[in-house]
C-alpha cells in the first residue's frame, strides 16, 4: 500500500537527520498510529513558500503582525486536506483515522492545548544551551536562516548565547527544576506510571519525548546528566518511545 500521508519536516546533517521537537512530535504520532506517510524535508527558507504551496495555515504571527509559518505540516494525500500544529495535526489523525490507536482522549483536545500553555513556559532554559548545536547540524542555507533569526530574537550571537560558569550553573539548574514541575504531572494521581496517563501512551508523552530527544541529539554530554533526572524519567521516556523514532 503506498504512503497516505506527507510530513513536512526539516532536514539536517545530523546521522538521525529529524531533529526538531515539533516535528518530532507528528512523527511520532504518525508511527505510533501505524500510518504509511513519506517526508518532504523542506529547508528553513522554504517553509513559509512550501506552506502556502500546499495550502498550510500560518500557525502564528510575527512580532509585526505578519503571519508566520512552520512545521510539522502534513498533506492527506487522499483528501488533500493539509493541516499545520503539531497538536492540531494529533487531534486530526485521531478524528480521521479513529481504528487506530487514540494520541488524545475523546473531547480532550483542550485540555492538551492547556498542557502545552503550562509545559511550554518551563522549556525556556533549555533553548541558550539548545540553540548553537542544533545551527551546527543544519544545513547550510537552514543555518543561515536559523543564525539570522534566532540572533534577532535573542539579540546576541548564538556563540555567546549559552551561559556559562556560575550563570549557566543556575540556568541549567532552573531547567532541572522545570523538569521536575513535569515530573510531579505524571505523579500527580498518586501513581508513578512511565506514561502521563500512568500505562497509557498519549500525545503529551510524545509532546515532550520531542524535547527530550533533541536533547539527546543536539546536547549528547547534557544528556548524561538529564537522563539521570528524576528517577530516570525521561530516558525511559524515550527508551519506550523509541520504536516510533523511525524515520522515513
Amino acid at each position: 500500500m503506498s504512503a497516505q500521508i506527507v510530513l513536512y519536516d526539516i532536514p539536517s546533517a545530523h546521522p538521525h537527520n529529524a531533529w526538531s521537537p515539533n516535528t518530532l512530535k507528528t512523527r511520532y504520532a504518525l508511527n505510533y498510529k501505524g500510518l504509511r506517510y513519506t517526508t518532504e524535508w523542506v529547508e528553513y527558507p522554504d517553509i513559509e513558500s512550501v506552506s502556502k504551496d500546499i495550502g498550510a495555515a500560518p500557525t502564528r504571527n510575527k512580532p509585526d503582525g505578519r503571519p508566520h509559518y512552520t512545521l510539522p505540516a502534513i498533506r492527506e494525500l487522499s483528501t488533500s486536506a493539509v493541516i499545520s500544529d503539531s497538536t492540531k495535526i494529533a487531534a486530526y489523525l485521531d478524528r480521521t483515522y479513529p481504528d487506530a490507536p487514540r494520541l488524545m482522549p475523546a473531547g480532550g483536545f483542550g485540555l492538551f492545548r492547556a498542557f502545552e500553555d503550562a509545559a511550554r513556559p518551563l522549556l525556556d532554559p533549555l533553548y541558550p544551551f539548545a540553540l548553537p548545536p542544533t545551527h551546527a547540524i543544519l544545513n547550510p542555507r537552514s543555518g543561515a536562516y536559523f543564525r539570522r533569526t534566532r540572533e534577532e530574537s535573542y539579540g546576541t550571537p548564538l556563540e555567546e548565547l549559552a551561559p556559562t560558569g556560575e550563570a549557566g550553573a543556575v540556568a541549567w539548574q532552573k531547567l532541572r527544576d522545570n523538569f521536575g514541575k513535569m515530573d510531579e504531572w505524571f505523579r500527580a494521581g498518586g501513581e508513578d506510571g512511565v506514561y502521563m496517563m500512568g500505562d497509557t501512551v498519549c500525545y503529551a508523552d510524545m509532546w515532550l519525548a520531542g524535547y527530550a530527544l533533541w536533547v539527546k541529539l543536539v546536547l549528547p554530554e547534557e544528556w548524561e546528566d538529564v537522563k539521570t533526572w528524576h528517577g530516570g524519567r525521561w530516558a525511559t521516556l524515550l527508551e519506550k518511545l523509541e520504536k516510533y523514532e523511525t524515520v522515513v
